[in-house]
């Protein structure tokens, strides 16, 4: 299989391996052994297929030679890469330079990629839809760190033999934008329901170019190819329109998923459109009508039966008079915190109020406790902040951090907290739980670690969480962004979903 293919054509001359050619069977770094050659890319890296001796686990090896100078890109966008953990992001494991040679080591993604997959024929509607939302979830997930792509073609967009489909390969550099993996969203989008590529919009490909009129404009996809639904064929051309401007990441993965909902559970079934091992994945065919029209028979009736349940309820409770003080809130009750599931089965958003955040400030003067409340208001244009700080990020050298601590009223399984900053730069982790220990001015500690703590961030950084359930949240900030000559930290929003 396809795991690293051919992108944009390289600046330079790829190198040639000589002195120091990797063969079958080499331990590279003490553990990571080579088993085959894969394939070549365009900027002259070998692709190998391994395995992690220690971990026992399949690995891919990216190879370049030289190292030093000349592989600092590739190390740079895999350390970068490594920082973002997200189920549709390839994982990176390693980052190693040798002087003479340079590899990356990462996930090994058991399947083929799009290019593959598109050069035996095109994708259904429905296939199509599912790729190009995951891989806008992936990105909005890269530029919520205020990082980008810069290298999303057919050859970067794998697609597992579990149905996985998952984004490899970054190569961002300083002209790398935002808008432009947004836009390459839209041309996997063409791609996957054409098989051509549009070069002059995403860049040269091996893949033919796509299907023009007279003057070089895109022609329209539901004309390039019949059944192609009208809002996929509008919504591919105005991503790939340079006169359009393109919307956010998070965005168009939101858009995206809504077209994914309906038919959501049909993707993971044998045989659905996920199912890329079936040999009927090519062509156009859809589930069976007659199916799908049960299903929402059956959905409409369980509906009415829970209405009904809903209305009996409601006329008991009329006839029988309040439970509760008029005005008040029922016991156990918290009207501020939501995050029950919504129907389609996604986490839903978590309401919460000004009565649920503290600033939690151990080593401070107590000047810095206000206004936590901002960060969860929903106004953009307020912020908790923190005190200018003179001299270093590290508050100055005066204390350990600040943050944010959410009381969320009960244990709740926490699926993503976003925060969002006025600035960029912090370095940040989020820590959980469901006690505060013996000290709560000072719960760091007694609160559990989510993943590794995220440095350097941008405006909007993404935590995903899961695991046991949680009723505190703590955003805790160990390192300021700088302003103006000083440092500070801004926190303007504090999202969080729930299952």
């Amino acid at each position: 299989m396809t795991q690293v293919d051919e992108g944009p054509e390289s600046p330079g001359t790829p190198g040639v391996l000589t002195f120091g050619t990797p063969a079958v069977g080499e331990v590279l770094a003490e553990r990571y052994e080579l088993q085959e050659h894969i394939n070549d890319d365009a900027f002259g890296r070998q692709v190998w297929r391994g395995v992690d001796v220690i971990l026992r686990r399949p690995v891919a090896v990216v190879m370049r030679y030289p190292g030093g100078e000349a592989a600092v890109e590739m190390l740079d966008a895999a350390v970068a890469a490594s920082r973002v953990v997200h189920p549709h992001l390839v994982d990176v494991y390693d980052a190693i330079d040798e002087g003479n040679r340079a590899y990356v080591v990462r996930e090994w993604v058991d399947g083929g990629s799009l290019r593959e997959y598109v050069a035996e024929a095109p994708l259904d509607a429905d296939r199509a839809t599912t790729v190009a939302s995951s891989i806008a979830s992936a990105v909005a997930a890269i530029h919520a760190t205020g990082m980008a792509h810069g290298n999303i073609h057919p050859g970067t967009v794998l697609i597992g033999s579990d149905g996985r489909v998952v984004l490899s390969d970054p190569r961002a550099d300083e002209a790398t934008t935002p808008d432009a993996d947004v836009r390459a969203i839209g041309a996997v989008l063409y791609c996957a329901l054409t098989g051509h590529w549009p070069h002059a919009e995403a860049g040269a490909s091996s893949l033919p170019d796509a299907t023009r009129d007279e003057s070089g404009a895109l022609t329209p996809l539901r004309q390039v190819r019949g059944g192609v639904p009208s809002h996929l064929s509008d919504l591919a051309t105005d991503l790939l329109d340079p006169s359009v401007a393109p919307p956010s990441a998070d965005v168009l993965a939101a858009d995206l998923g809504r077209l994914e909902s309906d038919h959501e559970e049909a993707f993971f079934s044998v045989g659905g459109p996920l199912d890329f091992d079936q040999p009927s994945y090519a062509g156009t065919t859809v589930l069976p009508e007659p199916r799908r029209s049960m299903r929402k028979l059956v959905i409409g009736v369980a509906v009415l039966l829970v209405l009904s349940v809903v209305g009996l309820l409601l006329t008991i409770n009329a006839l029988g008079g309040p439970k509760h003080p008029p005005g008040g809130t029922p016991t156990g009750a918290n009207p501020t915190t939501g995050g029950a599931t919504q129907p389609n089965g996604r986490p839903a958003p978590v309401a919460i109020g000004a009565t649920q955040v503290r600033v939690i400030d151990p080593q401070g003067d107590g000047t810095e406790l206000k206004n936590a409340g901002n960060a969860v208001d929903g106004d953009m244009n307020s912020a908790w902040k923190s005190d200018h700080y003179i001299g270093s990020a590290d508050f100055g050298a005066k204390k350990k951090g600040m943050g944010i601590l959410i009381d969320l009223g009960a244990p709740k399984t926490v699926a993503t907290v976003t925060v969002t900053f006025a600035d960029r730069g912090e370095t940040v982790e989020l820590r959980t739980g469901n006690g505060l220990g013996s000290n709560e001015a000072d719960p760091v500690e007694a609160l559990n670690r989510v993943g590794e703590p995220k440095a350097d961030v941008g405006n909007k950084v993404v935590f995903t969480v899961g695991g046991e359930p949680a009723r505190y949240l703590l955003v805790w900030v160990t390192r300021l962004a700088p302003d103006k000559g000083q440092f500070i930290v801004q926190i303007q929003d504090i999202a969080v979903t729930a299952n």
